[in-house]
């Protein structure tokens, strides 16, 4: 075990690597909050790094009775669990965005904003989930409807050690900030180091009941409804999706393990509490920022995988060259320039790259992307605040579409549509869209499919394709 180098705040110690970072998951994940955002190493695009944590020091939780920060002190990370634990404190805050603000901020000793060691994507600060609905607080927009998934509408923890695994270079690195308890250190570094992982295998996982809550017929009038608004001048695109639901029995980590092999993406992630559980297999970034500069990737346009390399080029060429797919890409380009120039200096926000293709395991993706540079400042929750949600998942202009989704769709999209991913005390952060996603809760499981209606869209293929990109999804979860 070798300590390195690293900036006045953080401790780095080299462990030994392992190709599959769910044997250190196994190893931390009874600690209490662990996730895992998983790269999908066979992704061969982004595939590099995986960041692990547990035991967060601070939880922060977004619910129906508002927002919430529970805390322990310092000196008892690692000796105590946050919940019950008689050095707790409970700190209350308006809204999600002002409680990151607050406990993430970016730390005197850090590594400066795009100046950190680029082989340490994550050296402490809050790692979870935000859902779709904090944009409809944001936006002040009507409460139609329940939540039955029942799960917080924001769950991030606050973490001062995490597990870098870096695929490429196939190292591994633990991170730990200066004020967790040595103790806990020389215990974790302990049971990492271990050989094998201690965890025996979870319980069988199998589902039961699998139904979705919107009938085809529905579906279908449904996306004629927005075609209808669309044509009277509400909006020019809207994303519409449907839910399916299952019970489940079982380890929801072990049918996340298949699920990854099933399903590699680069936004991967399994995110474990006593609220919830969140697994999602997106390909899809939201934001990506060092700091100074910021990135976001949307994708629109969407065609299944063929079934030989002529019928898959085929289909490939046929997305690319679809004026369909790339006026609904370029609507969702255009608002995302505009979010980003709320909070990037003037003339910065450039679109480098416009209609790529991607290539997953199930579907081809266009796929865009548009930069800029931050004004002074501004922190990574205001960039989240002005972006959420995204709007390749909303439609455009976004709040009209966002009404037309509350007004339509027939359930609350909980976790779905909202962001996963880290937001670091030395200003770096990168994040998902919450799609290809699964949330769990009292063995009821939820995932949801869907895309986005334009004019011209043929409601028949818009039902095939909401099935199309969670196909795989369904089928694995059901032969599991």
């Amino acid at each position: 075990m070798c300590e390195s180098q690293a900036p006045s705040n953080i401790l780095t110690y080299d462990l030994p690597y392992r190709e599959d970072s769910s044997e250190y998951f196994s190893i931390i994940r009874p600690m209490g909050w662990p996730i895992w955002l998983d790269s999908g190493s066979k992704h061969n695009n982004q595939g590099r790094f995986d960041i692990l944590s547990a035991a967060p020091r601070k939880q922060i939780i977004s619910d129906d009775t508002g927002t919430r920060c529970i805390s322990l002190p310092p000196d008892a990370i690692g000796s105590h669990s946050i919940a019950g634990s008689p050095l707790a404190t409970t700190t209350f805050y308006g809204n999600t965005w002002a409680a990151i603000r607050q406990e993430t901020p970016l730390t005197p000793g850090d590594p400066q904003p795009a100046a950190l060691n680029q082989e340490l994507p994550f050296t402490g600060g809050a790692l979870g989930y935000l859902g779709y609905d904090l944009g409809r607080e944001l936006e002040g927009l009507k409460n139609l409807k329940q939540d039955d998934s029942l799960l917080p509408l924001a769950l991030m923890g606050v973490y001062d050690w995490a597990i870098v695994q870096d695929h490429r270079l196939q190292r591994s690195t633990l991170i730990v900030r200066h004020q967790v308890n040595p103790e806990h250190t020389s215990l974790l570094i302990q049971r990492l180091t271990t050989t094998e992982s201690q965890e025996d295998p979870g319980s069988a996982f199998t589902i039961t009941g699998l139904k979705s809550n919107t009938e085809k017929g529905s579906y279908l009038e449904k996306v004629e409804q927005i075609k209808q608004y669309i044509t009277e001048g509400d909006c020019y695109q809207t994303n519409f999706a449907q839910r399916y639901s299952a019970r489940y029995e079982g380890d929801l980590f072990e049918a996340y393990k298949v699920l990854r092999q099933e399903l590699p993406s680069p936004f991967s992630c399994f995110f474990e509490t006593e609220y919830g559980t969140v697994l999602s297999l997106s390909p899809e970034r939201f934001i990506q920022s060092d700091g100074v500069n910021i990135l976001t990737q949307p994708i629109k346009g969407t065609a299944p995988r063929g079934a030989s390399p002529a019928e898959d080029q085929r289909l490939a060429r046929s997305l690319l060259d679809s004026p369909k797919d790339q006026a609904e890409n370029l609507m969702i380009v255009d608002l995302l320039r505009n979010d980003l120039s709320k909070v990037c200096q003037p003339h910065t926000v450039l679109t480098p790259k416009l209609f790529d293709l991607e290539s997953y395991a199930n579907v081809h993706h266009l796929v865009s992307t548009v930069t800029g540079e931050l004004q002074p400042g501004v922190t990574p929750a205001d960039v989240l605040a002005a972006c959420f949600p995204g709007g390749s998942i909303t439609g455009a202009p976004k709040i009209r579409a966002m009404e037309i989704i509350e007004e339509l769709e027939v359930s609350r999209r909980s976790v779905y549509c909202g962001s996963i991913g880290y937001i670091g005390f030395d200003g770096k952060m990168d994040t998902n869209i919450a799609i290809r996603t699964i949330a769990a809760n009292h063995k009821e499981l939820f995932v949801w499919g869907g895309g986005g209606i334009v004019a011209d869209s043929a409601a028949e293929q818009e039902y095939q394709e909401s099935l199309t990109k969670i196909g795989v999804i369904l089928e694995t979860l059901n032969n599991i």
